[in-house]
């Protein structure tokens, strides 16, 4: 039988790089188990198969493959037996992160060219295959490079370095100091959006997070209220204003998660400048914050003729940047005519599509386009195949959240007793917004109308 140790997830045996074509970079083997033919074995179940067919975590032969792509580099973490998956992942995910930090930006090259760095990091972030320290603030203490000012750690950085890896608030050194406090606070949600084109919302999903930069000194205590309906649920509290209930909520390490699940108090002390609080779901029908219209006012074998309506259907007060409405067009189509009351078309025959392009875009306005293409004597032989392409939507929404979530307080306390300024913004912006330019066959079996 099994031993317990045996059976209990582990950890990462080896972390590899690995070039575009699949060759080593580096590796750093932390446990000397897992054998020399890495690269081939993960060539095979990665880089010989098809985009479509692709996992983030396979097996093969023993061994537990997982792994994540950034720009040109595959960086691998190999385990044996059955390792922790999820903590890998968020693992090599918080290695690309403070490795683009410390290079500034993260390519094969980044890596052949600070491989020392690469090491020293590799070997202060995991233990045995056990993450240890992750905080780039915290990290930067411990390893200097150019970019950093600095060749050699002095005392008084020694000391900070050692007190910030024991202490119990191992994301944050001591002695940040700052001549004017600040927090800034950004409520960034994402809407995927899939709509019929007679109005029938068919998926929605709305993708937040709460993005931080802090400039505190000292060793802050945060409390951030949000307008949450399980809190005020719990406190038997009512409002007049909206609530949200938020799904698949992951935050930061800082936050203390047992006051979280016992009152739904989001207190923390912050992490020196740039960090994401927390990220969260609602899997929500709302109304489609664009609406586009296709007709199709001719279509010969010589010519198609488009006319498109646009509709905002958000509050009068807001508008949305930088507009770009995608929509498809024949493979052979040529000869572009555009007429817009509003923003300018240009046609981009390698998308196989016409953008309409609308600087600022107020809510509850309707534009319209009329576009027209002529086509070669002979035809394409896949020319219809645009009917099956959705129109996509790209858009950012200031000053306004989708979910309608909203910051009630966010209270600042440090033992100085210092005045700190919180500023918080909120950015709505596209996912993956689409709307089908004519009615499918297909039977959905969610269909909300408005």
């Amino acid at each position: 039988t099994q031993s317990t140790w045996d059976i209990m997830a582990t950890g990462a045996s080896a972390i590899v790089f690995l070039d575009h074509k699949g060759k080593v970079i580096i590796k750093r083997d932390y446990r000397g188990d897992v054998g020399q033919n890495v690269s081939e074995r993960f060539q095979k179940k990665v880089l010989d198969v098809e985009e479509q067919f692709l996992t983030p975590v396979f097996s093969d032969s023993g061994l537990t493959f997982v792994w994540v792509k950034h720009n040109n580099i595959y960086i691998v973490a190999v385990a044996k037996g059955n390792p922790n998956v999820l903590m890998i992942l968020y693992f090599l995910q918080k290695l690309v992160t403070v490795l683009a930090e410390y290079f500034d930006g993260l390519e094969d090259e980044s890596i052949r060219d600070n491989f020392v760095t690469t090491y020293e990091l590799l070997d202060e972030m995991m233990d045995h295959g056990y993450p240890q320290i992750t905080e780039e603030k915290v990290l930067q203490e411990y390893i200097k490079t150019e970019s950093h000012k600095l060749a050699k750690m002095d005392k008084v950085s020694e000391a900070k370095a050692s007190e910030a890896a024991t202490n119990a608030v191992g994301w944050r050194p001591p002695g940040i100091h700052y001549g004017k406090n600040e927090i800034f606070l950004d409520v960034i949600e994402k809407l995927n959006l899939l709509a019929s084109s007679n109005g029938t919302v068919l998926s929605c999903e709305i993708i937040g997070a709460v993005k931080m930069n802090s400039m505190l000194s000292g060793m802050p205590e945060l409390k951030l209220g949000l307008n949450d309906k399980v809190l005020f649920e719990l406190t038997n509290r009512t409002t007049k204003g909206k609530l949200v209930e938020m799904e698949d909520v992951v935050f930061h390490p800082c936050v203390r998660l047992a006051k979280f699940e016992q009152d739904r108090t989001i207190s923390f002390i912050p992490p020196d400048g740039k960090f994401d609080l927390m990220t969260y779901r609602l899997n929500t029908v709302v109304k489609p914050l664009f609406w586009v219209e296709c007709t199709l006012e001719s279509y010969t074998h010589s010519k198609i003729e488009y006319t498109l309506r646009a509709k905002s259907q958000y509050k009068p007060r807001s508008y949305a940047n930088n507009v770009e409405i995608v929509i498809p067009v024949p493979p052979d189509a040529n000869s572009p005519y555009f007429k817009a009351n509003i923003g300018t078309v240009k046609y981009t025959p390698d998308q196989e599509a016409m953008v309409w392009y609308i600087k600022s875009f107020a809510g509850q306005k309707e534009y319209t386009m009329k576009a027209r293409f002529g086509f070669p004597s002979v035809a394409d032989p896949n020319r219809d195949k645009f009917k099956k392409v959705p129109i996509q939507i790209k858009f950012e929404i200031p000053y306004f959240t989708v979910s309608g979530i909203q910051v009630r307080y966010l209270k600042i306390v440090e033992k100085s007793g210092y005045h700190a300024l919180p500023w918080v913004r909120y950015i709505t912006q596209n996912g993956l917004y689409q709307i089908r330019m004519f009615q499918s066959r297909s039977n959905f079996t969610h269909h909300i109308h408005y």
